[in-house]
């Protein structure tokens, strides 16, 4: 099954049009996935044959007047890495909380493996990695800065801190799949920031394509998808996910005495209330009830 991850920031009209149009196709080519649409542009992954999804691919080039290839991260999986496939409208398809801030208006310089190797190389260099924390703690390149954000969301106020120290330094910026920290680099030229650059599509693309031996990367990489996380080879990590809270899990996490599968885990064990923990226990329980039955419960969004 071929897994792909593709973003585009781009004017959009009548999206509503345009999510029914594109959840329909989906539906017809067999796709599973997830996409989400705003004014500023779409971002998702699907998967399923190959063919399939360019098809969908091609669909929205047409859509949109798009002469070149849309920029796109393909990987494989045996396994079927979602449940469903959703199209969703969105305020923004990355949330920075600045809807105003567009890429696509302008944006850092995009730059390739080599040119990326040289710039976090050099200690003149800012190398920000624009990815939550808890994404940060399973990968990052060496020396990067980890802005501490829980969210997204949050970057702003990192951002604004760092420009108000100094606007002087060249920025490097990176993320998973390159849409992140390309919004975050028109935010930073909006701040003052003139020399900002940011990966060309992200930490994925990087792993495609640097050569062994000259791989920078430290760890694996986090990826919003039951594969949880991916090693230098883009092969399946070792991490697991905390069904509660989302965040990854290493060999010793779920070996402390406040991992309970499908309920908690030592991060998120004081973060929940009562009902809420009741909640999961009640879903663990149907879930463990429904495979000795053979069948999967997928049960609401908790």
């Amino acid at each position: 099954m071929k897994i792909v991850s593709l973003y585009r920031f781009l004017d959009i009209e009548n999206l509503d049009s345009f999510r029914d149009q594109l959840k329909k196709l989906c539906d017809e080519q067999c796709l599973l996935g997830t996409i989400l649409v705003a004014t500023e542009g779409f971002n998702g992954t699907l998967a399923g044959r190959e063919s399939a999804v360019r098809i969908v691919m091609d669909w929205i080039r047409a859509r949109f007047n798009i002469d070149e290839e849309l920029d796109a991260r393909w990987t494989e999986s045996d396994e079927a890495p979602f449940r469903k496939m959703q199209v969703r409208v969105k305020k923004e398809i990355v949330t920075l909380g600045r809807p105003d801030i567009l890429p696509h208006k302008g944006s850092g310089q995009h730059v390739g493996v080599e040119r990326w190797n040289e710039l976090i190389s050099d200690p003149s260099v800012l190398v920000i990695d624009t990815r939550n924390h808890y994404e940060i703690e399973v990968g990052t390149f060496p020396g990067a800065i980890d802005p501490g954000n829980d969210s997204f969301r949050e970057f702003p106020d990192f951002a604004k801190e760092l420009a108000e120290q100094s606007t002087d330094r060249p920025l490097a910026m990176f993320c998973t799949g390159g849409i992140r920290c390309e919004k975050a680099t028109a935010l930073m030229l909006e701040l003052g920031f003139d020399d900002v650059y940011h990966l060309q599509g992200g930490i994925l693309n990087y792993l495609t394509e640097v050569d062994d031996a000259e791989n920078k990367w430290s760890g694996e990489c986090f990826v919003f998808d039951t594969r949880v996380a991916v090693d230098r080879d883009l092969a399946e990590g070792g991490y697991v996910q905390c069904h509660a809270c989302r965040r990854p899990l290493n060999t010793a996490d779920l070996l402390s005495p406040d991992y309970r599968e499908g309920v908690s885990c030592s991060q998120c064990v004081n973060e929940a209330d009562e009902d809420r923990l009741l909640r999961l226990e009640e879903r663990r329980k149907q879930v463990r009830l429904a495979a000795e039955r053979g069948s999967q419960h997928i049960g609401p969004k908790t």
